[in-house]
């Protein structure tokens, strides 16, 4: 038994705000992001190679807020966070801050398995990535014009945003994710994200942080939160999706819908859980979230939209 979870980043109103032709592209995206995981878990591969491989497909598309196309901070410069988690081990390893690393859940790894650490951030998080002989890139190699004009519209509304829709809808919830279950019954949990439209140089979001937005645990579950971070870093999500199954006893699906429908604000986010019973969560309370989920069927199961 296996099980590959993704999501996209939450926070969606309308299709129409999205536009049909982004919500394909983002369509087609998940569905690869689940296929190539799938080749990975089908194969007797890891958990932790399969959320590395969901996420890295993610992070190579523009339409997510994530490696590619991740958005610009208030400075003009694409600064990106993401963290991994080995539900086996509970090592882990996080980045922030960097600009010029193709894969940022890659070098979120290569902390993990290379260093003493858990988290590195800025130059030094470069420095090592390049060490190990991880794909560097020039800043414009992250480079949209579909974000550059993003910052504008919010710096000209003085406001800042969270991805996918127009200043004047308020805050969308950007961020990838995958957890996963292998057929050795281990779990593992993946996030990686661009942060804040318009957001302050030094601000560091959920994504990055071990407990609030990843989190895996063999015993309990695995987590990747999407949604805006200073919430979900306050409220320590995924961390309490683990402690509320461990000592409230709750099933997965009761602590999900615990924590985003009763102690999250209403149009906030979401997350995405699985444990190693195989039971998988795709709880948001948003008006949609990029989503999916692929098992041993093999058929990939992609959503974005709350009635979906």
């Amino acid at each position: 038994m296996y099980r590959i979870v993704i999501h996209g980043g939450a926070g969606l109103s309308t299709p129409q705000d999205l536009g049909s032709a982004r919500e394909q592209i983002a369509r087609s995206a998940l569905k690869d992001s689940l296929i190539q995981a799938d080749k990975v878990l089908s194969t007797g591969g890891t958990a932790l190679d399969a959320v590395q491989t969901a996420v890295q497909i993610m992070e190579d598309s523009e339409v997510f807020n994530a490696g590619k196309g991740s958005v610009f901070a208030a400075d003009g410069v694409q600064r990106m966070d993401a963290s991994i988690m080995d539900g086996k081990t509970m090592k882990a390893g996080a980045l922030c801050g960097v600009s010029t690393i193709r894969y940022p859940i890659q070098a979120a790894r290569t902390i993990m398995e290379k260093t003493p650490h858990v988290m590195l951030y800025g130059q030094d998080a470069e420095n090592l990535a390049q060490e190990n002989g991880l794909q560097i890139v020039p800043q414009t190699w992250f480079h949209t014009e579909y974000r550059w004009n993003q910052l504008q519209r919010a710096i000209a509304a003085k406001k800042i945003i969270l991805d996918h829709e127009s200043v004047d809808k308020g805050m969308s919830k950007g961020t990838v994710g995958a957890v996963a279950l292998d057929i050795h019954g281990n779990v593992a949990a993946a996030t990686s994200t661009g942060g804040l439209v318009n957001k302050m140089p030094g601000r560091v979001g959920d994504s990055a942080l071990i407990g609030a937005g990843t989190y895996a645990k063999n015993s309990t579950c695995a987590v990747s939160a999407t949604g805006h971070g200073e919430l979900f870093i306050r409220r320590n999500v995924a961390g309490r999706m683990s402690d509320l199954i461990e000592l409230a006893q709750l099933s997965l699906a009761q602590a999900a819908k615990r924590i985003v429908f009763t102690e999250l604000p209403d149009d906030c986010g979401g997350l995405i859980a699985c444990d190693t019973a195989g039971n998988i969560t795709m709880p948001f309370n948003t008006g949609g979230m990029f989503r999916g989920y692929l098992t041993e069927e093999q058929i990939p199961n992609v959503y974005v939209w709350r009635e979906q």
